[in-house]
Order: C-alpha cells, then structure tokens, then sequence
C-alpha cells in the first residue's frame, strides 16, 4: 500500500465581523449605534434621507405604550403605528403573556405538518368572533400568514379558485391592499403601479358610486372574481362610502353570484368602532382579511377568514397544498395574536374606540371651524381619524408632479406636529392627508391632551404656508433634490 496523498492544511478562516452586537443594543440601546447613519447607508436610504431632512428619523425610546421620546428628548403622545398597535407600545398585559409563552411553551415554534394547538385556538377564536356578528360564518375557514398584503393575495387565490372562470377583479379608486404583485393589482396608483405593470386585470371603479358598480356587474359579472372593498378608505384617507352604499354593494354581487371581500385590515377589530366595519355597515363579505391589530403590536400576523364552500374550492384533498406559508401560524405568532384578540374583547376596545373617537371626531370638527387656512374637513370612523390640509403653494412648482407637491404638503405638517409632540401618519393614497391611529386603550387624559396639542399646532401654523415657511427654502430645495432628483 502507498504513502498516503499529501494534503495540503487548511487555514480556518476568521470568522466574519458583526457590525453591532445584540448585547450591545440591549446594554446601550440608541446609543449603541448610529441608526439614522446605518439605515441612510444599508437600507432604504432615500427614505430616510427625506425623514432625516424632516427631523422624523428617530429612533424613538418608550415612556409608556401611548408615549414617546425623540433623539432631542421630546415627548410625543402617539398616534402613529398605521394601525398596527391596539394597545400601544409594549403592552404590559401582552408582553408579560409573550415572556410566559416563551419560557413555558413546548410545541413546535413551526408546526408544518401536524396540528397545533395555539393555531387552532386562534382560528377557532376568529371564527367566532365573526359568527358573533355575522351568523353566516359560524363554520368559515382561516388561512394564516403574516402581513395584509399577503392576507388579501390568499383571498384573491380564494375567489380565483372558486371562479375558476373569470379572470378580473372589481376595486375601487383610492383603495390601498398591499404592494405585493396580486394586492397591488388591487391598489390603484400609478406611483406604485407603474414599474411593475403588466399586473392582474381590474375594473376600477369610484369609491361609493352604486351605479357604476351596477352597470359593472351588469356588463362583465361572469369575468369577475370578486369585489373588494375596504369599509372606509384607510390610506385613502379615512374615506367612509356614502350611507347604504356597503349593504347595497352585497345584495347586486349576491344578485350576480359574485363574491365579496372585505379588507379589514386596517378597520377590523375594533379600530372603527366595531369588530368588522363591514359588517356594521350592512355587508355580511365571503371572504375577511385581517392583520394589523391582530399581531399586538408585537409580531406581525395576518388572517383570511372565508366561507367554508370558497375555502374547498381551492383547499381540497391533495391540492389543500395549492396554497401554504412557512412561517404563517406559526405557534409564537398564534399564541400571541390570540392573547390580542382576548384583550380586544375582554376590555371592548370597539366600544372604547367608538367614545373616544367621537370625542377626538368632535375636537377635529372643532379646529377645522377655528383653522379654516390649515384645515380643509375632518374625517373619522371609531380611532381612525384624518384632516384634509389646504395646499402650501397654489401654484405649479416646476419638475415636480402636483402630487407630489401635496405630498410635501403632508410631511410638512408631519413635521410641525411632531414639534408640538404629537406623532401621527402620513398616508400612503391620500394627498394632504394629516392622520391619526392612537392606541384604543388610551387614557383619555392622554388623548384629551393629543387634542390639545393639535390645537397648538394649528396656533403656531394657522395658514398651511407657515408650514413652509418655518421648514425654509434651502431645507426644501435639499428635500426635493432627495425625494425627485
């Protein structure tokens, strides 16, 4: 036998340089690191470039869940979260349930293929929950993911399936589902739309305009999957349909046999007032989806909830494999959205949503009377509020699109209200929109206070004008570099 063949060692190679510890972060928090730097050079940078300009970048540290510090030390009451925290920041009640979760559980985090108990509560949950609304959906089915966006492409497979004929989908003007390829099919808006066309045939149609709605179905009811419709336009701008309109809606597509679905993502759970907006509008959709609230703030978890018949049609025997998502129900997420929904319920934050929103409505109302130059109209449904703003300019600023313009409008006004120590949202459809989504278990102290401090905002910037000029020419001029080139 010969010598073995020589080899040659190997020299382990270092092992690669993590920027910023996780121990670092935990030790030191903001201080740790650079945020703004870090995100301006790995992430999204244009975005936070334009929020770095506006004084918005943060990172924001916690005083409570419905309160903020800033970079400057201000403090802020918050209105921001789109939506996406029921009960604020770091609810105590839902954190000190996530902590006992994770050091008691023993279930698969991902349980692929075997039934789990937390995934089957809260399915079994939000069936419920819509039965107890809507009796036609006491034995609906739940498909589980983990965004809107992908809670309403699982419903548009839903419909597809179940019309297996028909190709298009009716949407509405102003809408917002997602900018995943299908929901943004669905979000009609040239600024998203534009680069990624061709996208899934639509007939688009104006928010609230039965007759055009009729006509459609009239026309082109065999070719159509669904309709879908949000109960009140959220990024839109917090756009309720006209009285009648939801409930008219379902009884021409039932006429038609076309099913319905409702995006409650940003309106269900209580957010406007009622479990499912639709629903208390006079629509009883097929299909549901869910997300935003239902997550706590905590993790991100989506939801669709569809008519046993539709959910079949896509989901039966062997192809109940047609569709699935790796981390959708998973345990941790289940676990913590169904702990979401016991604390939405048990302290009826629907009903607390509707007090608190007529009072923050009211106070709205209030400072579009005293602010006629800053406000144009108030708008709300439960704790999903906005003001339309007056334009900055009334003119057309060369090279830059009039939307565009109106969006500076909006961040502008951002801007100063973060000044006065309110934290709110921009709106991702709606121009010179100004919009609020607090907590709906605020103190009312708390949210009394919030007004208060819109109230001085609009004091100190009584004309839309004085937004621009307190942000001044030479910060614009680099804004406007930034955001259009």
């Amino acid at each position: 036998m010969g010598a073995p063949p020589f080899e040659t060692p190997v020299t382990p190679q270092a092992a690669p340089t993590i920027p910023v510890r996780s121990s670092d972060l935990l030790a030191h928090g903001a201080a740790a690191v650079d945020a703004v730097a870090l995100e301006r050079r790995h992430g999204n940078t244009d975005l936070f470039a334009i929020l770095d300009l506006l004084d918005l970048a943060g990172p924001f540290q916690l005083e409570s869940p419905w309160e903020l510090r800033d970079q400057a030390g201000r403090h802020l009451i918050h209105a921001g979260g789109f939506a996406a925290s029921p009960f604020g920041e770091a609810y105590p009640p839902l954190v000190e349930f996530a902590r006992s979760y994770l050091s008691d559980t023993r279930q698969l985090g991902f349980p692929h293929q075997t039934a789990s108990e937390w995934r089957a509560a809260l399915d079994a949950a939000l069936v419920a929950l819509l039965a107890s609304v809507a009796p036609s959906h006491a034995d609906s089915e739940v498909f589980l993911s983990n965004s809107g966006a992908e809670a309403v492409e699982a419903a548009m497979k839903l419909a597809l399936a179940y019309r297996p004929k028909a190709r298009r989908f009716v949407n509405f003007a102003g809408a917002y589902h997602g900018k995943t390829l299908g929901a943004l099919a669905l979000t009609s808006s040239d600024v998203y739309q534009g680069p990624f066309r061709p996208l899934r045939e639509t007939i688009t149609l104006p928010y609230g305009d039965e007759d055009a709605l009729a006509g459609a179905l009239g026309k082109d009811a065999d070719d159509i999957a669904a309709i879908v419709v949000e109960p009140v336009l959220g990024e839109g701008g917090v756009v309720p349909p006209p009285p009648g309109f939801l409930r008219r809606l379902g009884e021409l597509a039932a006429s038609h046999g076309v099913p319905v679905i409702a995006d409650e993502v940003q309106t269900g759970l209580g957010r406007a007032g009622h479990w499912f907006a639709s629903v208390a509008d006079g629509l009883e959709p097929d299909i549901v989806t869910l997300a935003k609230p239902l997550g706590g703030g905590l993790l991100p978890v989506g939801a669709t909830i569809a008519r046993r018949e539709i959910f079949k049609a896509m989901l039966p025997g062997t192809a109940s494999r047609r569709h699935s998502s790796t981390f959708g129900g998973g345990s941790f997420a289940s676990a913590v959205a169904l702990r979401s929904l016991e604390l939405l319920v048990d302290e009826r934050l629907d009903l607390r949503a509707q007090e608190l929103g007529k009072r923050g409505l009211e106070r709205m109302r209030d400072a579009v009377e005293r602010f006629p130059h800053l406000f144009a109209e108030a708008r709300g449904a439960g704790m999903l509020m906005a003001f339309t703003l007056r334009p900055i300019v009334g003119f057309p600023v060369p090279g830059v699109p009039a939307d565009d313009v109106q969006a500076v409008t909006s961040l502008l006004a951002l801007r100063q209200l973060h000044e006065a120590g309110v934290h709110a949202c921009f709106s991702l459809r709606g121009n010179y929109i100004l919009r609020f989504t607090p907590p709906l278990n605020m103190p009312q102290a708390l949210f009394d206070e919030m007004f208060d401090r819109v109230d001085a905002f609009a004091e100190a910037n009584p004309r839309s004008l004085k937004l621009l000029q307190r942000f001044g020419l030479p910060r614009l001029m680099r804004l406007l570099k930034v955001a259009y080139g």
